[in-house]
């Protein structure tokens, strides 16, 4: 390979990985600058209609930007007053009914000596298509 096929080679190279680069961008990630996105901001974009469907919406916004593997009652409660939500009295009962749906599982193993949750695929899917479906 001669050296002026390596130099094509690696400017085509480098726009692959550029193009890559970009998909792979979440929008919570600081990149130069870049805006995180918040828990308030998040809300406010998919417009859950109740307390359910708002405790979904918070577990998702967890895992989905701020990278927890899971998340218990209190990262719930925390982020319903981040984002200036009124918490639900039994945020609990709130869980329980979306694993009753199946947007909610329990996580394998406990965090911070509480019963700790994930999102479904069937409930990341619900909270992408605002929560129609």
């Amino acid at each position: 390979m001669s050296e002026k096929e390596i130099g094509v080679r690696l400017v085509e190279l480098e726009l692959r990985v550029s193009e890559l680069e970009k998909l792979l961008r979440v929008p919570n990630v600081s990149v130069r600058g870049a805006k995180e996105l918040t828990v308030k901001e998040f809300i406010l974009n998919k417009l859950p209609k109740n307390d359910v469907e708002k405790t979904l919406a918070i577990g998702y916004y967890l895992e989905r930007f701020s990278g927890l593997s899971s998340f218990n009652v209190d990262d719930l409660t925390h982020h319903f007053q981040l984002a200036k939500e009124a918490i639900p009295l039994n945020v609990n009962d709130k869980v329980n009914l979306n694993i009753k749906k199946g947007h909610l599982a329990e996580a394998k193993e406990r965090k911070g000596n509480k019963k700790a949750w994930i999102v479904t695929n069937s409930g990341e899917q619900f909270v992408e298509r605002g929560f129609k479906g």
